[in-house]
């Protein structure tokens, strides 16, 4: 499947503004192979640091000219070592400069790379070196190695990288070097560059399994330039500018970005979930990319200091929080940008406005005593921060907006590249995921019967851009399942455009739930296990774009009762629908939260992410006359979300 217009695509059809932030310092726009940026990158940047690790011992900094240099080397140190154009290499490794440096020289070389993270379980990641055919394996370090070593002897492994400078151990099967080695050989080497097209093979990039085994997403240069090019729509950032980097480096969506970011000469400074709050207050950076998860956590702190200041500060912070919240309201109801009212009146956008101004004193207020003070968490110096892989809580949103740090959200899946919509600064439409980006269609259709839905009308989100991936390597059928003959892509996720184009996300229509840290859980596994008690008669996991997940449960009454018996209780379970039953009694819900606890823990490939948080016990089953469950007794999982939305919103409260 071929997006070759990709790149140039992006200029047209996009707004004049749009049109202007496109003149950046470098015009990448007939630039066709991703690998081709960083010459002129170096050309125009030089030294400026490109990249910087403050907590490596020792630290690592790299300009852009060095940063250049090095790709180079390593790509000219493969060559030697006889890779080909197109051959596969496994990529396993995290967050540093050198994996930056192994990525793009893997692809300057003219390879493809699979990439994972060194701490993924043993077993997937000899999948994914198996299942794309590696013939060479980049891993982080000798621990890495280690983990992997006794089985790549039955692979067709005929090089190993380290990206560490440790000595490697010496092996009759296997030619092992470490970083330093390679970059000696590339630097006695001439690069060969590459004949490629924009549409070769330029990463696979595996989804977590969710039905079997990870689907590896084929994208192309193409596909990637599509993303370098078209995110200057969205972000105009400035040689030199900061940004913190704390996603898996090796995930599209934090990939992709920085490619973007590095591309228009920005320093890109690492940090971790532990260093976090600290950099953002050291390094001040001006952009970041991150989920949901991280921007609950700077609220949830900024909440907790709050809470304890003495009780007359805390009034007055609540006041002012209050008031500001009505004003930003407002201000969102005068421009034409609140959900809440998309067809407001002009009278009502009038009234808004003069409301908007009536308000505006105390905010300000509220500026010079609390907000400014808040954003000094953030460094105080943030023009953007971009929020993608799940929904943006709406009280996140509000909070933000308040205290001057401006979230603009994305959406996208790993097979576009991934991005596709995404709110604009001159345009931030809070609880939308924003308008596509240059080059992007969205289209909802019917999940039924797959017709085209007006706008306004909630259903199937299907994409379509030069962003598409290629397909699922080594995989025709799922592809054939994912990406129609006209090449809609289908999204699994439900929603509704305004009459802008704004997308607002609803649900999902496949089973996976996404949580605010990122985190793929895939529901069916875990309910299969929870039906293992003899008291969970159905359950249906809850939790898009929460912390954690949830359940609904439907008891086994009979199981419960006997139960009951055999611990001399006295219950008053109904045995009609009508009878009233309080099932939040503490010895019922310590029941069920013990034997959720055992059923999860004993699940062959456990991770702490699979473990259910809060739950409710509904009464009423699940069936096909209550229009719960699909006739071949499938759980209808959207309708169940809609008819219980209520209670879910309450279980997370």
């Amino acid at each position: 499947m071929s997006n070759t217009q990709s790149a140039s695509s992006a200029l047209f059809n996009i707004s004049q503004r749009e049109k202007l932030a496109y003149q950046g310092s470098v015009d990448y726009t007939k630039v066709n192979l991703l690998w081709e940026i960083w010459p002129l990158a170096a050309k125009e940047f030089g030294n400026i640091v490109a990249l910087r690790n403050p907590h490596s011992k020792p630290e690592t900094v790299v300009t852009y000219t060095q940063l250049a240099d090095q790709i180079q080397q390593f790509a000219a140190g493969l060559q030697a070592l006889e890779v080909k154009v197109g051959d596969r290499i496994s990529l396993i490794a995290d967050n540093s400069p050198r994996w930056f440096i192994a990525d793009q020289g893997i692809m300057t070389a003219g390879g493809v790379n699979a990439v994972r993270s060194a701490q993924a379980e043993k077993e997937e990641l000899l999948y994914i070196i198996a299942n794309s055919g590696s013939t060479v394996v980049v891993v982080e370090d000798l621990k890495t190695l280690g983990k992997l070593k006794e089985r790549l002897n039955d692979l067709p492994i005929r090089l190993v990288v380290l990206l560490s400078d440790e000595t490697p151990p010496a092996d009759d099967a296997l030619k092992i070097l470490n970083f330093s080695q390679l970059q000696a050989v590339g630097a006695n080497q001439t690069l060969v560059k590459p004949q490629q097209s924009p549409d070769s093979l330029a990463t696979l990039i595996y989804t977590s399994g969710t039905t079997g085994k990870p689907k590896g997403v084929m994208l192309s240069h193409s596909n990637l330039m599509h993303q370098v090019i078209s995110l200057r729509a969205i972000v105009q950032p400035h040689p030199g500018d900061i940004v913190l980097s704390i996603l898996p480096t090796w995930h599209s969506y934090e990939r992709s970005g920085e490619y973007f970011l590095l591309s228009q000469g920005c320093t890109q400074i690492y940090t971790n979930l532990r260093s976090v709050k600290r950099d953002l207050k050291e390094f001040q950076p001006h952009f970041m990319i991150a989920v949901p998860r991280l921007w609950e956590s700077i609220y949830e702190g900024v909440q907790k200091q709050f809470r304890e200041q003495p009780a007359n500060k805390q009034r007055l912070i609540n006041f002012l929080l209050g008031i500001s919240e009505k004003y930003i309201k407002a201000q969102r109801i005068a421009q034409g940008l609140c959900l809440d009212h998309i067809n407001a009146s002009a009278i009502e956008r009038t009234t808004a406005k003069i409301q908007a101004l009536a308000l505006l004193p105390l905010h300000i207020l509220g500026e010079k005593l609390v907000y400014a003070k808040v954003r000094e968490a953030t460094g105080g110096r943030i023009k953007q921060v971009i929020s993608g892989g799940g929904a943006l809580p709406r009280h996140i949103d509000n909070f933000f907006e308040i205290v001057g740090v401006e979230i603009l959200q994305g959406y996208g899946l790993t097979e576009t590249s991934p991005v596709t919509n995404a709110r604009r600064p001159w345009r931030n439409f809070r609880g939308s995921s924003g308008q596509p980006i240059p080059g992007t269609e969205v289209k909802i259709v019917d999940p039924e019967n797959r017709q085209p839905l007006a706008k306004g009308q909630r259903g199937l989100v299907l994409l379509k851009g030069p962003q598409i991936m290629q397909g699922y390597y080594q995989n025709p059928e799922a592809t054939a399942k994912a990406i129609d003959p006209e090449g809609w892509f289908d999204s699994g996720d439900l929603g509704w455009v305004t009459p802008e184009n704004d997308l607002v996300l609803t649900g999902r229509a496949k089973d996976t739930i996404v949580l605010t840290n990122g985190e793929n859980i895939e529901p069916q596994p875990i309910e299969d296990a929870c039906l293992r008690s003899p008291y969970i008669d159905q359950i249906m996991l809850v939790g898009q774009d929460q912390r954690s997940i949830g359940a609904l449960i439907v008891p086994n009454l009979e199981a419960l009762e006997k139960w009951a018996e055999s611990q001399n209780v006295q219950l008053n379970l109904p045995t009609q629908l009508s009878t009233g039953v309080d099932l939040e009694s503490k010895i019922i819900q310590d029941l069920f939260r013990q034997e959720l606890n055992r059923e999860v823990q004993n699940r062959p490939g456990y991770r702490l992410d699979d473990r259910i948080g809060p739950f409710r016990l509904i009464l009423e089953p699940f069936s096909i006359e209550n229009g719960l469950m699909t006739q071949t007794l499938k759980i209808r999982r959207h309708v169940v979300a809609e008819r219980y939305g209520d209670l879910i919103n309450k279980m997370f409260s």
